[in-house]
């Protein structure tokens, strides 16, 4: 599966993306409000491992696709659109980008392309993403794409030994 915008391919992953992927995946700025990471090579494998069984799953109910710059193809980082509740059609949306690439307009780009592929092409009623508080610059993107501020979660996720709260985002179809 692929979904084109102005300036990226968002595409699945492929065995030969392992490099690409770990350059972000072990960069201490890029994880430093993720749940995960810095990645060792060996949770870089793990991860790729298992976003490439996503597409053969029945039904499939994860979409982790590749953020590529169409122009030099250049891979830049990754969105995640998981289907978390089928009888509700609910699901999530995450995503990160190379540091070398932030303050480009991708993520929002990405970002704004699963959304609409969520709410079309899978029929979601509702998406819902987090971030933590201190990371302004996500916060700015969810926005721009049309999410809205649902709530703060106090010491909701324990990352590296420290509990860290998350704001919470949602948006509804359209349709």
């Amino acid at each position: 599966m692929e979904l084109v915008t102005p300036r990226l391919l968002l595409r699945e992953f492929s065995e030969s993306d392992r490099h690409r992927i770990h350059a972000y995946a072990a960069d201490p700025e890029v994880t430093r409000f993720m749940d995960w990471g810095p990645n060792t090579p060996q949770e870089t494998v793990a991860f790729l491992a298992a976003v490439l069984t996503e597409p053969a799953a029945v039904p499939r109910c994860a979409y982790s696709l590749a953020i590529v710059v169409r122009a030099t193809d250049e891979l830049i980082g990754s969105v995640r659109l998981g289907e978390t509740s089928r009888p509700h059609r609910r699901g999530e949306l995450g995503y990160v980008l190379a540091r070398p690439h932030w303050g480009m307009g991708y993520a929002t780009e990405a970002a704004a392309a699963v959304l609409r592929f969520g709410f079309g092409d899978l029929g979601l009623h509702r998406i819902c993403a987090t971030c933590d508080p201190d990371n302004v610059a996500s916060a700015r993107v969810l926005t721009k794409v049309g999410m809205r501020l649902e709530g703060h979660l106090h010491e909701h996720l324990l990352i590296r030994g420290e509990w860290r709260d998350r704001l919470t985002f949602a948006a509804l179809s359209p349709a």
